[in-house]
């Protein structure tokens, strides 16, 4: 076996994938006008509540702050504070920047910077919940019981001032050295309940490795770029579950205001398909991982030494599970599915209004209903079309993700073909399906021909890394295997 040298980074030109995928690199010279000109148009309702010490938290360098939160431990269970920017109050129904967002959907990520929803004047700027300034939110106020199950949750406009700005690595530092904040001291615990209540409901979690492309900065007068596995810290997984319960108390203020007169908007998955469960299942008893009668797959992966190969090879496998995520109107007709299968329980998007559309429109649902006032129609009217265009930036999206990473690998590795790497078999071949294979430096997702046991650890030879193409292969010698 050929040991590989260490390969860290490469220039990338990513300009060749946003012409491919046509994203617009500047905003509309009218639309940025709107943003930069825009007054909160709800002024003189909203409540001050700039006494709750908010913090948000967020990944480093990152200027467009949806979410800040405070979460307090009562005699009785848990009150959290969640406050969203409340987007709506900036853009004029039908005007030059509503047209555009709806046209855009959602933010696109790159590598090299972001095509925005919003002009920054707006995403980075006005609406931002930036520290120490005063800004109009969409503040949610939710009721727990010492289970963190939620008992009461409410929605309404509010002026709100953030006090520090917090990120993922730091929040889990200062949980490990006993000094969190204080608005978010209760945090673990309240992430942990939350995470044991997901699993009773059936909801499903995946671990795979997230590939990430980074700039590498120990290199000068050239952008190289570097494939990562992206760090994910407890503290990532409790913040996670305040924007779950947000989104969950808020299908649920939907469902009981909706009526033949009323609308919703939600964010629904089908249950996995049988055969799906039953290939988990089988892939599971071949790879000797128990499965105890009456657990849910969820609590099955939720079990993992997440070190392991088998736990790469069933996170793989339960990709599977969650397929047909949509986007679901209530508008009088009754719908297919409420549930969210994933989430194991009816969910709604209204907790990133400033990265993704139909967070605006589902947010003002639930203040108007809360309010018990009607759903302004500019909302009514607006549903379909703004699915319409979810459903289609969410194709590009995943589409441009992957284009990204697989020319990094392309161009990082295509040095290398000939060299031999040591991998981990996550699914056999099958058929004209070849194998696919996960290898940690650098950190690679990859088709592999051959036959390779799944969940073997092989060792396995470059055999192409095209650039043009976007494509990598290995190849898997049995006499090579370990």
């Amino acid at each position: 076996m050929e040991l590989h040298q260490r390969i860290v980074s490469a220039p990338v030109d990513f300009g060749a994938v946003r012409t491919e995928f046509g994203l617009a690199s500047d905003y509309p010279s009218e639309a940025v006008s709107e943003a930069r000109d825009a007054v909160d148009a709800f002024a003189g309702i909203r409540v001050d509540r700039r006494e709750i010490p908010l913090v948000t938290i967020d990944p480093p360098g990152a200027m467009d702050l949806d979410q800040a939160l405070a979460l307090e431990r009562t005699p009785t269970g848990f009150l959290l504070y969640y406050a969203i920017a409340d987007v709506a109050a900036f853009v004029t129904p039908d005007g030059p920047l509503a047209r555009e967002s709806l046209a855009r959907g959602q933010t696109f990520y790159l590598p090299d910077g972001t095509v925005p929803l919003h002009p920054h004047e707006l995403s980075e700027n006005r609406a931002s919940l930036l520290p120490d300034q005063d800004r109009a939110a969409a503040l949610w106020t939710i009721e727990l019981d010492a289970q963190a199950e939620p008992l009461h949750a409410t929605v309404t406009r509010a002026l709100v001032r953030s006090r520090a700005r917090l990120d993922y690595a730091g929040v889990q530092a200062d949980a490990d050295a006993g000094r969190l904040h204080p608005s978010v001291a209760a945090l673990p615990e309240f992430g942990r309940l939350r995470i044991e209540s997901g699993l009773n409901r059936g909801a499903i979690n995946l671990r795979l490795p997230a590939q990430s492309v980074v700039r590498d900065d120990e290199q000068t007068g050239v952008d190289h770029w570097q494939l990562v596995l992206e760090p994910r810290t407890a503290a990532d997984d409790w913040n996670e579950q305040v924007s779950l319960l947000t989104g969950m108390c808020a299908a649920r203020i939907m469902l009981d205001g909706y009526n033949s007169e009323h609308a919703g908007l939600l964010r629904t998955m089908p249950p996995p398909a049988s055969a799906a469960i039953e290939s988990m299942r089988r892939t599971a008893a071949a790879m000797g991982v128990p499965w105890p009668e009456g657990d849910s797959a969820g609590r099955v992966l939720a079990g993992l030494d997440p070190n392991a190969p088998a736990t790469l090879v069933l996170m793989s496998e339960a990709t599977s599970l969650l397929r047909g995520a949509t986007y679901t109107i209530l508008d009088g007709q009754a719908p297919d599915t409420v549930q969210h299968s994933g989430i194991g329980a009816p969910y709604a998007h209204v907790t990133a209004p400033l990265r993704r559309l139909a967070d605006r429109y589902a947010t003002e649902v639930c203040l108007a209903y809360c309010a018990k006032a009607e759903v302004p129609q500019w909302v009514t009217d607006g549903l379909s079309p703004v699915v319409d265009t979810m459903r289609r930036s969410d194709a590009t999206a995943n589409k441009l993700e992957r284009a990204c990473v697989d020319l990094t690998e392309s161009t990082i590795l295509a040095p290398r073909v000939g060299t031999d790497f040591d991998a981990t078999v996550l699914r056999e071949a099958n058929g004209t399906r070849p194998a696919e294979i996960f290898i940690p430096t650098p950190p690679v997702l990859a088709k592999c021909t051959g036959s390779p046991s799944e969940g073997a650890q092989v060792t396995v030879r470059l055999t192409e890394a095209d650039p043009t193409t976007r494509t990598v292969t290995f190849a898997f010698d049995e006499t090579d295997e370990l």
